[in-house]
Parts: C-alpha cells; structure tokens; sequence
C-alpha cells in the first residue's frame, strides 16, 4: 500500500493491527518529501531528527499497549504555530532567529495524541496573502501545476498534503487561509466555529503566547478526507486550559443529519460584489445536482439570507480595521489621511479597505454590533437550512503573482478584478463565526482542483463535516496530481 496517500483512518487502523510502524510510516515520508519537496517547497522546516524519534517513541508506547487517537502518525504543522526549538517567522525577515522555546497548545494536542510532527509549512509574509510566498522560505508550488500557487496563507500545508507528505496537517483562517488552499489543491479543511480550539502559540513573533480570544481568526484541520478533518478536529476542539480548567471538555451537538437525502441545503453561486468564475460555478452546481439526486432539499434563494453586501462590508471594516490595529503611527496617520481624502459616495470595497486601515474605535463598535445583527439573521436561517455551499474564492489556482499586493488584479474569466475582493467569500462565514468545510468537488477544464464551502450553524460544527462526508461518497474527494 502507498502508506503516503493514505488516510489518517487507515493508517491509525493499520498501526493498531500491526501491519506497519511508525517508524516505517515516518521514514517513508521523510524520503518523499527529500525526493519531491524541492519542486514544491511546501516543507520549509524540516524536523526530521526529532520526528524519527517520535516515531520510534510512538512504537514503543504501541509496544506498551497504548493507544491514542493519532499515536505514530505523521503529520505537518503550519509554520505560524510556535514549535519549540523550531524558528517562528510568519516569514518575516527581522524575525528570522525568532525561535519559541513552547509549543502552540495546538502543537502539544497533536503530540499528546501522539502524532509525529515531520516539520513546518510555509506561508505568505505575516500570513497576509491568498498566496505562500516569503523571502526567508521562498515560494510554494501548486502540486496540479507548478507554475499556480497553492494559495495562502496555509499553502504549505494544502500543498504538502496533495503532494502526499503526511496524513494531516493543522492551519489557520481568518480570510480563508484553510478554506482557499484547499480549494485550489484539492484536499479538505475545516473552519471551526470562532473560539472552538483554543489558539495560543499561533501568534506573530513580536508578540507573547498569550491565551487570549481573537478576533475572526481560528485555528483548524486540514486532511485528504472529511472523517480525517473529523478525527483530527476531535483532537484539536476544546478552550485553553489557562482560562477554562484542563477538566472542560468540549462537547458539540451530533450532525443534524445522517443520510445526504435528509439535508436541507441553500445553494448560492453569485455574490453582489464579484462573479464567480464558470469552472468554481460548475463545482457549486455538482454538488447541488448531487444533492437534489439523493432527495434533499436544495434551494437556490431564500428570503433569510443575510444581505451579501453588507455582511461584506462589515468583514471588510472588521478585518482591516484588526490587520492595521498594531501599524506604527506613522502608517496609521498615513491612512487616516488618505482615507479622508476618498470620496463620500465611494463605497466600494478597496475604499471600505482604506477606510477600515483608519478606524476608530467608535468605528470598531459600530461594525461589530452590525456583525451581531448579522449572527441573529443567520440563526434564523439555520432554522429552516442545515447548510449553505458557496464559493471559497471566484476561481481555481491562479499563476503566481509577486507583484504589489495592493495593485494586483485576478483574472475572473477573462476580466480583472482588485486582487483582494475576492476575499468576500470567506467573509461569508468568517464575519459571523460560522463553521465551514471546504471540500473538493472535481477538476476544471484545465484539469486544476475546485471546491466549494459548506457554511454550518454556529457550534454546529459536525453538521458541515458530516455534509461532506455524505457529498465526498457521492461525487468522490481527493485526487492525486496527475
């Protein structure tokens, strides 16, 4: 069996019937990633001394009848999370000696369950880009097609997950850093509903790990299959125990549902402020015609939708507003100023950006209250809806682009768009704090990866995952790169 593109389930299965060791598992991915990775470059800190190590620990705790839920399997870990002994840059070049001496709490759940952590994945400049590129690590390849990015800002893990380099791995989104990655490389991830899994350790070099709520921002699973995003999310779901006590134990609801047919799902394509490219729209209308196949009730409207529009704007001023909190006051009364020169009637989203970089906190307050009129109207919805699929982003894996991220423009269909509106599709989850599973659902006509997200209840976590289960049985999941 190619133990590289195995699952997490079976390879767990396989350790626990005898039928390979970690230490057989873990050499076997260190030789993939030698051999292959430099083409890649999705593993930009390797650990593999220490993960040899594990491995053997692991089979030895086996040995000793142990068992626990990940125990020898190999695995990668964003490089923003803090590994002790391990640089910390976010691929910032003053930062790079930073190096922890605690691992993230989510770097410790993975070792308590036993997994072997193989190293690091690369990621843009301070997380901050739909690509993975920096000048520390340099730039992550699209394993479909070299000449793409695997998006950002967990490419690397998306990329060495498609690329066969360890079952799992864990990332990040605030902007859809989980979610955009693994659409444009064809593997699945996890939002988690905000304030989920405990995030400390996944913070900017500059700043202490401080076991503090952030805002928008999660951490999440990332896997080759939906029950992986599953199993890897049971080990990472819980609050931090410096603020909840280590005897909290997080208990969400079961799915709503069990059969594909019983789901009631509302279907969008189209968002008021971008189109949405014809290879991402046929993936949304597979899974819709899968969906209506098996019986459930699929709706392309609905009344209760919270207004698209605004919900953007609102992320917008949110996620902006909280990128440019900590600018040096320089640069903060450099926006200020160009912000006041922006015409009044000019409400489009790069002004709303601009805005956003200069806000008060008045400002803040007023955005936030406007986001929590927005969480009750999608209360309202998950009433009568189990689910919403929509776009992650207008497009499959775009070519690289390094030029000023401010300039960039993405080509939707033959037409250019501002490089950052297409971000409003991971608002659509990522303003309220909704829980959302990016799942793959075929190629393009180019042969390229496209997913689509399916938007859950808040704290309802395991509907969206069950949803996509279902959906990965129905229409097929993870392809390798031909």
């Amino acid at each position: 069996m190619d133990w590289n593109f195995a699952t997490a389930e079976e390879v767990t299965a396989a350790l626990r019937a005898g039928e390979v060791t970690s230490v057989e598992l873990t050499e076997e991915a260190i030789a993939r990633i030698e051999r292959l990775d430099k083409a890649i470059n999705a593993i930009c800190v390797p650990d593999f001394d220490r993960a040899r190590a594990a491995a053997r620990e692991a089979d030895a705790a086996r040995a000793r009848g142990e068992d626990r839920p990940l125990l020898g399997v190999p695995v990668t870990v964003k490089e923003s999370y803090d590994i002790a002994g391990l640089p910390t840059t976010w691929g910032i070049t003053e930062h790079r000696d930073h190096v922890p001496a605690e691992d993230a709490v989510q770097v410790a759940r993975l070792r308590a369950a036993g997994a072997v952590v193989l190293g690091k994945t690369n990621v843009p400049v301070g997380l901050q880009d739909v690509q993975s590129f920096n000048e520390i690590y340099g730039t992550t390849n699209n394993p479909w097609d070299h000449t793409r990015t695997s998006g950002g800002s967990s490419g690397g893990s998306a990329a060495a997950l498609a690329a066969g380099f360890g079952s799992l791995s864990i990332g990040s989104d605030i902007a859809g850093s989980l979610r955009t990655p693994a659409h444009f490389c064809g593997v699945y991830a996890h939002k988690p509903t905000l304030g989920l899994a405990a995030p400390r350790g996944m913070v900017t070099p500059s700043a202490p790990a401080l076991p503090t709520d952030l805002d928008l921002a999660v951490v999440g699973p990332m896997a080759r299959t939906a029950r992986d995003l599953t199993l890897l999310l049971d080990v990472m779901a819980g609050p931090d125990p410096l603020t909840q006590g280590i005897a909290y134990e997080t208990r969400l609801p079961p799915a709503r549902h069990e059969r594909l047919g019983d789901f009631r799902v509302l279907v969008l394509d189209e968002h008021p402020l971008i189109p949405t490219g014809s290879a991402v729209r046929a993936g949304v209308g597979r899974v819709a015609d899968a969906l209506a196949a098996a019986g459930a009730h699929v709706a392309r409207h609905s009344p209760l939708l919270p207004d698209l529009t605004e919900g953007a704007l609102v992320y917008t001023r949110l996620l902006f507003s909280g990128a440019a909190a900590r600018l040096p006051v320089e640069v903060y009364e450099q926006m200020r100023t160009l912000a006041a020169g922006l015409d009044a009637d000019d409400h489009s989203l790069a002004s709303t950006r601009l805005r956003a970089m200069a806000f008060s906190h008045r400002d803040w307050i007023e955005a936030n209250d406007r986001r929590e009129l927005h969480r009750q109207a999608w209360r309202r919805l998950f009433a009568e809806f189990d689910a919403v699929v929509c776009p992650i982003t207008p497009t499959p894996a775009f070519p690289h682009d390094h030029t000023d991220a401010m300039g960039r423009h993405l080509d939707i269909d033959g037409v250019p768009y501002p490089y950052y509106d297409q971000l409003v599709w991971a608002g659509v989850a990522t303003m309220p704090g909704l829980p959302s599973t990016a799942v793959p659902t075929g190629p393009s006509p180019e042969g390229l990866p496209v997913g689509v997200q399916l938007i859950g209840p808040m704290f309802e976590d395991r509907t969206p995952l069950r949803l996509a289960e279902l959906l990965e049985e129905s229409i097929g999941g993870f392809r390798m790169p031909g």
